[in-house]
């Protein structure tokens, strides 16, 4: 497989990927950006924590559909997340959610 090739199979993951969250968006009242993944989410639950004086946050998520185009199952039950970096949590209303 040439570079070329490989680029073009990653393009057309990526425009599949796309595609599927315009299709399942409307699923979903969160949507929810961390430094590695984003999520869309009926359920959210943002805790600020603390520990040796280092704040992070646990983020949980229910009912949840996960941006990564290298995973076969994008569809999962809960998520748990924790980290020191920021997390972005929005509630859209139904009507900025259609594309």
């Amino acid at each position: 497989m040439s570079a070329e090739d490989l680029e073009n199979y990653e393009t057309e993951m990526e425009l599949a990927l796309y595609r599927e969250y315009r299709d399942v968006v409307g699923l979903f009242s969160y949507v929810v950006e961390t430094e590695r993944r984003f999520y869309l989410a009926n359920q959210v639950d943002l805790q600020v924590r603390s520990a040796a004086g280092e704040v992070y946050f646990e983020l949980r998520l229910a009912d949840a559909w996960v941006w990564d185009v290298y995973r076969s199952a994008r569809f999962v039950k809960s998520v748990r997340v924790v980290t020191f970096k920021d997390v972005n949590v929005e509630e859209l209303a139904k009507a900025e959610l259609s594309l």
